[in-house]
């Protein structure tokens, strides 16, 4: 099915889009849930439950697969809302003749919908027939789930290890894979084969008689290898990923994951040469799959969409990234922290967002993730964290234990931002007889951590009156650099229109383009890793990792070079101070280039 728009919301934190389908699906937009934190889950259908007159009851700790059904109940909830809302929408704009305009006007240029309308009003169709299609035609937006595959904690209950698919991600995988969506799940933070062979249990991954695939998967990649080897695992399954969603590793929201120095606009250009490639390859192993298992084998193989996210902020970047690469879809995150009519945002950390600037926004080591992570200056969570360092007790409470990984003093595992693992840590500490300066920063090491996986669900609880007393009222946030760049509260037609280049919300002339940001960063990220090195020699690991990162900018810095020359039409009014930072940017290569030669030893001579 052709898409009403070129973008979509990806998901933000915990909270910030948990009810974002219900604000913009009835537009036709895509936006995603996460499913991290099924508690939240609970409360916010209770919460909407009450609004909708919709008869409620409690899913306890003391109900078997209690996580699962919440999820499941959960989107059955969005399922039953977001349909409703969006044939009571249909209805009210397919009254009027001025309505339906005003609908299509918020569309691109590019849509096939919004052109096949045109062509009919200058056929002279009368309004009843227009009013016919359209109601036949439009569509509303995907409500989509992430599923973090990481987090995939082992469960237990009254101190018993239950089975795998109780598993944190397992049960939130049968939650979605139980539910009515017709929808995807994007699975992101890198494979988790064990989940992934989990999802043949659930009939709704599997196409119809009719080719139809209900629930289907998207996979967060960041290089092409990483989709040819998840997108085969799957196929050879009989699973088919109807997307790939590419992510830039540095420039966007939440946890950043890093990759070997490959730039964005590289891996889309393979993606975009190798698309077919990669298709027909999937196809084979699917088809293939599907017949050993006597399951329905569809005519002909079903989507592939290519889409990506990270970084982009401006009308002109989003359509480059359409047309160059060929992409589906853009992701827009960030900017729609600060529109009220998409995302969950509380007032003050509404402000704090839109005050932010370069200085503000930060990559973290706070995630009990062990990644790093994006942050913001004077969220209220940190302060809450550095008031309870200052007072004598550090770390956290851990009500969720969502990130309770660490196995070093229990089989159950704690959480490095816990108050608990962090006494062990520092008692253990306070016995090593360490210099103050090597105390000092080996202490904060350990209380850096941060409890996100209360913080990033805060915002929405405080928005909605949730009585948040004993979880306390530190707010998490995760925007991406691109933050800086906008300001002031917007509504969801500013910033549409900012997106298709009808209106420009960011006010300063300074925002370097998305490829050069995301550049900078990982030239500041090597930095950072080769300064990390404080041994004045490489063992061999080391030396073949430096090396590949290295390169891997340096092709990247070649590419946007040879690029950006060439571009006639586009990015015209930067395209002078890109090539200049381009240029720059491999003067800086060169000398960490240097620093990474100095620490090579020497080849020994037989």
């Amino acid at each position: 099915m052709s898409k009403s728009h070129s973008f979509h919301i990806p998901v933000m934190g915990i909270g910030y889009t948990a009810d974002t389908p219900l604000k913009v699906s009835q537009f036709g937009i895509d936006s995603v849930i996460s499913l991290v934190d099924d508690i939240l889950l609970e409360k916010l259908r209770k919460v909407y439950s009450n609004k909708f007159k919709i008869p409620y009851q409690e899913i306890s700790d003391k109900i078997d697969d209690s996580r699962a059904k919440r999820i499941t109940s959960y989107l059955d909830m969005m399922h039953h809302l977001t349909e409703k809302k969006f044939t009571e929408f249909k209805e009210s704009i397919s009254e009027k003749a001025e309505s339906i305009k005003d609908y299509f006007n918020l569309l691109p240029d590019t849509s096939l919908f919004k052109n096949e309308y045109f062509e009919l009003k200058s056929n002279s169709l009368d309004f009843t027939e227009i009013k016919r299609w359209f109601n036949k035609n439009i569509s509303m937006g995907s409500v989509d789930v992430n599923i973090m595959t990481k987090i995939d904690k082992e469960s237990y209950r009254k101190g018993i290890k239950q089975n795998v698919e109780y598993n944190e991600a397992h049960a939130a995988l049968r939650g979605f894979a139980q539910s009515k969506l017709d929808s995807a799940v994007v699975l992101s933070a890198g494979m988790n084969p064990r989940l992934y062979n989990y999802m043949e249990q659930f009939d709704d991954f599997y196409p119809d008689k009719n080719g139809y695939i209900k629930k289907r998967i998207i996979i967060k990649v960041s290089d092409y290898r990483s989709a040819l080897i998840q997108g085969k695992y799957f196929a050879k399954k009989g699973l088919w990923v109807s997307e790939y969603r590419i992510e830039s590793g540095l420039n966007c929201g939440g946890h950043a994951f890093a990759t070997e120095g490959y730039l964005l606009g590289p891996v889309l250009e393979e993606f975009s040469i190798k698309r077919g490639e990669l298709s027909s390859e999937m196809g084979n192993l699917f088809m293939a799959a599907l017949k050993k298992k006597g399951l329905n084998i569809p005519d002909s193989l079903p989507e592939t969409r290519i889409t990506a996210q990270g970084g982009v902020g401006t009308a002109e970047e989003h359509r480059f990234l359409m047309e160059k690469y060929n992409l589906d879809s853009v992701g827009w995150g960030t900017p729609f922290l600060l529109v009220p009519e998409a995302t969950t945002v509380d007032e003050n950390t509404m402000k704090l967002l839109s005050d932010a600037r370069e200085k503000d926004l930060f990559l973290s080591n706070i995630s009990p993730l062990g990644v790093l992570f994006n942050s913001l200056r004077g969220n209220t969570k940190d302060e809450e964290k550095e008031d309870r360092i200052f007072s004598g007790k550090p770390g956290s409470p851990c009500p969720r234990g969502y990130l309770a990984f660490d196995k070093q003093y229990n089989d159950k595992g704690l959480c490095t931002a816990s108050a608990r693992f962090q006494r062990i840590k520092i008692a253990e500490l306070d016995n090593m007889m360490l210099e103050p300066s090597e105390y000092s920063k080996r202490y904060k090491k350990i209380t850096e951590k941060s409890c996100i996986c209360v913080g990033l669900g805060t915002s929405t609880q405080i928005v909605h009156n949730i009585d948040i007393k004993k979880l306390g009222y530190g707010v998490s946030v995760c925007p991406g650099p691109n933050m800086a760049y906008f300001s002031g509260k917007l509504t969801l037609k500013n910033m549409i229109d900012h997106i298709y280049g009808k209106a420009n919300v960011i006010l300063r002339n300074d925002r370097p383009h998305m490829f050069i940001k995301e550049l900078k960063m990982y030239l500041d990220f090597l930095q950072d890793k080769i300064d990390e090195q404080n041994e004045t020699t490489l063992n061999k690991n080391q030396e073949k990792y430096f090396m590949r990162f290295r390169a891997n900018l340096a092709d990247g810095i070649r590419y946007y070079k040879e690029m950006f020359e060439s571009f006639k039409d586009e990015f015209t009014e930067m395209k002078e101070s890109v090539l200049w930072e381009l240029q720059n940017s491999n003067m800086i290569l060169e000398e960490l280039n240097r620093r990474i030669n100095r620490k090579i030893p020497a080849p020994v001579l037989s």
